[in-house]
């Protein structure tokens, strides 16, 4: 199972300033299977964005990410980047789901199953809680009507 983690870090201080440096952090909401993972893809981005390895950067705090209210169903929007044979590709998805996490790893397994993209060539760009007005995708469509009802299935004794 995938979790949220925000991992903060920043430049390590020169020798001649004080500890109470105003160096700039660096704040990052990171999807991850565990800390040790977090950390890793933030020095991954982070060098990637920045001039900053970590060699020269220190980890302030990275912890997981939980929650308010994971007893309510909602519609979460996902938008990524992923690499594949043929080159790179911007997506929007929709899933429903009760937490963020379980949306988010819907995800990566419909990505792997639709277009054989594999976790560490997907990059969450952004995640958001979408309106039922403002669903796209027909999957999803079909669930916002609130007069919906479901077949009761029967077992017939042979």
């Amino acid at each position: 199972m995938v979790r949220q983690y925000v991992v903060v870090g920043r430049r390590i201080p020169k020798e001649g300033k004080t500890q109470d440096d105003n160096s700039e952090m660096y704040r990052m909401k990171i999807f991850a299977p565990n800390e040790v993972i977090a950390k890793s893809r933030f020095w991954y981005f982070l060098s990637k964005l920045r001039k900053l390895k970590k060699a020269n950067g220190q980890i302030v705090v990275c912890s997981a990410i939980h929650e308010k209210n994971p007893n309510v169903i909602k519609n979460y929007g996902i938008w990524l980047r992923y690499n594949s044979r043929t080159g790179t590709h911007n997506m929007y998805k929709e899933y429903r789901d009760l937490t963020l996490n379980g949306a988010v790893d819907q995800m990566y397994n419909d990505m792997a199953a639709r277009h054989r993209a594999r976790r560490p060539s997907i990059h969450i760009l952004r995640t958001d809680i979408i309106a039922a007005k403002d669903v796209k995708r027909t999957a999803n469509l079909q669930f916002i009507n609130s007069k919906i009802r479901f077949p009761l299935g029967r077992n017939y004794i042979r």
